[in-house]
């Protein structure tokens, strides 16, 4: 007797027309321009556009606010990571309005999710971000050293946030901080009083091509109407599931990315007059690279499947997919660079950056969400 079916492995057809259209831009566009980016320190504007045009957000957003589909974390996930694999910086840049514009829709209140979402998807793509990420060795997305208090029928918010995208020329940001031992997410204008954006960019290992700046917030007063979710406030746990399903899927990407230059090279590149690929210890490496990016697939894959289900357990699977995907990111990168030997240390060769890159997946959560 057949049994239930759990779900399926093969895309639908929409989701695989997004998909080819995902990695033909990954490819051809961020892939060629992002060793010229990651030197300069400079995404060009035309090819953030062209991704944003393509309309990943925005196929996320119910009509009545100005889009033209459904948001599914299953879809987000097989976008980023074709994104990914073409470059991190540029993938993060394209989705930065998500970080706005998916909370809300998450967990906004009616009277927010009309106001916001048509501004953000609407027009062109503009600066709309959030400030998750703190300067703590312990830092915990539940357990936020930025705190806020309602005073007046108003919110004073305090703290410092780390790696906020585009915040220079935002025009509203999302701000996470601590309410009474829950994390809550205040929509603050740029213009707040108290609300200092650092003149300079955040230098960081890697991710050198996105502008990433501190945000200090003194005394930020925000009208009670601008508490995500309204009076009652929101779940966290389901924004920060998609977030970190968002950052498992961009990390699968990156090493597949790191994996697939790798075993080309290692079937180009001659040793005494043998492939390289022919060597077992090379062999063993891309066939150890391989299991642990298709592990982390699926695992990232039924984390945000459970996520559009509904699942009780689907905060566990995105938890569970993030850290794995973090590990095994850093792992491939690392002997992917390993693979190209001295090559792989030069800034000629993409593996350097992707290695840089996969360091840093453990402290991306809140760059990303789908």
């Amino acid at each position: 007797m057949k049994g239930p079916t759990m779900y399926s492995f093969d895309p639908t057809e929409e989701q695989q027309m997004l998909i080819d259209a995902m990695k033909k831009y990954a490819i051809n566009d961020l892939r060629v321009a992002a060793h010229e980016a990651e030197e300069s320190l400079v995404l060009p504007k035309k090819l953030v556009g062209k991704g944003w045009e393509l309309g990943l957000l925005q196929a996320s957003i119910p009509g009545r606010y100005g889009g033209f589909g459904e948001r599914s974390a299953i879809t987000g996930a097989l976008a980023v990571e074709e994104l990914a694999f073409g470059d991190l910086a540029g993938t993060l840049a394209v989705m930065t309005p998500s970080l706005f514009a998916t909370p809300i829709l998450l967990a906004g209140s009616e009277e927010q999710k009309e106001e916001y979402l048509p501004k953000v998807i609407e027009n062109e793509w503009s600066p709309y971000t959030s400030a998750l990420i703190e300067y703590t060795f312990d830092f915990d997305p539940t357990d936020l050293r930025t705190t806020v208090k309602l005073q007046n029928n108003e919110y004073v918010l305090n703290g410092e946030k780390a790696f906020v995208p585009f915040a220079k020329d935002a025009k509203s940001i999302l701000v996470y901080a601590n309410l009474e031992g829950r994390t809550q997410a205040f929509i603050i204008q740029k213009d707040s009083a108290g609300l200092t954006i650092s003149a300079e960019r955040e230098k960081l290992m890697s991710l050198n091509a996105l502008p990433l700046y501190r945000v200090t917030l003194n005394s930020v007063k925000v009208p009670a109407a601008n508490r995500l979710g309204g009076a009652s406030g929101h779940d966290f746990a389901p924004v920060l599931a998609s977030m970190r399903v968002a950052t498992a899927a961009a990390a699968v990407g990156v090493a597949n990315a790191a994996f697939e230059y790798s075993k080309n090279y290692a079937k180009e590149r001659e040793a005494f007059g043998v492939k390289i690929a022919q060597k077992q210890a090379i062999a063993f490496m891309l066939a150890e690279m391989r299991t642990e990016i298709e592990a982390s697939r699926l695992l990232t894959w039924e984390a945000a499947w459970k996520l559009d289900q509904g699942k009780e357990d689907a905060f566990t699977e995105a938890y569970l997919a993030s850290t794995g995907a973090a590990d095994m990111a850093m792992m491939v990168t690392d002997r992917a660079v390993q693979i190209l030997g001295g090559h792989g240390y030069i800034r000629e060769h993409p593996v350097e950056m992707w290695m840089r890159n996969g360091r840093g997946f453990a402290m991306f959560t809140g760059l990303a969400i789908v």
